[in-house]
């Protein structure tokens, strides 16, 4: 099956099961579970969940463990993406095309929505079937990577870099919070609901390096694309990162050199699988989908 069509049907499954999943119409409190509905199946590339089902495949794992480590995954990115849009914070009015989840449905909702979605991940992974020891492991590296040591903590030093100059050592750290630990919890997840007790060090190690690269490819690439490209094509406001005097990679490196960091952490990334490959407890072209989903990220447009 050739990566075009493997992705459409995961992404096809995901959304199925997210739809029925998630809290459902109609149903009390019905704006606080339309906003949480509004934020999760809103569209979206669904990188973090193709990671989750491309890492599990690669390890073993169960159809339906993979299905909960993803929706607990897009739950988390999805509350923190109501929140990051709100005026406290980015104060931005679109998102993936549409207006965010605050301008939608007020801004009392929208954190109620974030809150929600939140508690939402761990109810969905905590029941899902599973050894317990599995399931305390992946719910261990969904905390850490969304708390104060993952996404909130880097959410935190993001606002605190407004109108700063940082070092560049500084703003690897971070995106690598904000943005890199829940792209290499995808990946740890995904892994970890299969045969991961099995792999050697060295290939667990080979997951870390791969979703740490990929991770803070993805933020190079964005940084990239909010100076390159249009709202109508990014969904979301353009140019906003200059406009609000936050630092990025193009403001460090510039276009060009932007462009060959990034070209550095894919390579950075495919190295990583390499060692994955080389385990005996991984088949053979087990992490070609995580090769296909580097290149994904690398040339995405929006």
């Amino acid at each position: 099956m050739d990566f075009k069509t493997w992705s459409s049907e995961r992404i096809g499954h995901f959304e199925w099961f997210a739809q029925s999943t998630l809290p459902q119409v109609g149903t009390d409190p019905k704006k606080l579970i339309g906003a949480m509905r509004y934020a999760v199946l809103n569209g979206g590339k669904r990188i973090r969940a193709l990671l989750t089902y491309a890492a599990g495949e690669a390890c073993g794992a169960e159809a339906a463990l993979l299905d909960a480590g993803a929706l607990a995954l897009e739950c988390i990115h999805g509350y923190s993406l109501v929140h990051d849009d709100m005026p406290a914070m980015d104060n931005d009015t679109l998102r993936r095309g549409k207006p965010t989840v605050h301008v939608a449905y007020g801004e009392a909702t929208a954190m109620l929505a974030g809150d929600a979605l939140q508690t939402q991940a761990f109810e969905v992974l905590s029941h899902a079937k599973g050894e317990a020891s599995t399931l305390v492991r992946m719910l261990q590296t969904l905390s850490h990577a969304s708390g104060v040591r993952g996404m909130a903590g880097g959410q935190a030093l993001d606002l605190d870099m407004v109108g700063q100059a940082p070092s560049e050592l500084a703003l690897m750290r971070m995106q690598n919070m904000k943005t890199g630990a829940l792209i290499t919890a995808s990946v740890l997840m995904g892994a970890q609901a299969g045969h991961w007790t099995q792999l050697s060090e060295t290939a667990q190690a080979g997951f870390a390096r791969y979703g740490h690269a990929l991770g803070l490819l993805f933020q190079v690439v964005d940084d990239i694309l909010d100076c390159t490209q249009a709202t109508e094509t990014l969904g979301k406001t353009a140019g906003k990162d200059a406009k609000d005097d936050k630092p990025t990679w193009v403001s460090f490196k510039g276009l060009e050199g932007a462009q060959a960091y990034a070209q550095t952490l894919y390579e950075e990334a495919l190295s990583a699988l390499d060692s994955i490959e080389a385990d005996s407890a991984v088949a053979p072209g087990a992490a070609d989908r995580l090769r296909d989903i580097a290149h994904l990220v690398k040339g995405r447009t929006h």
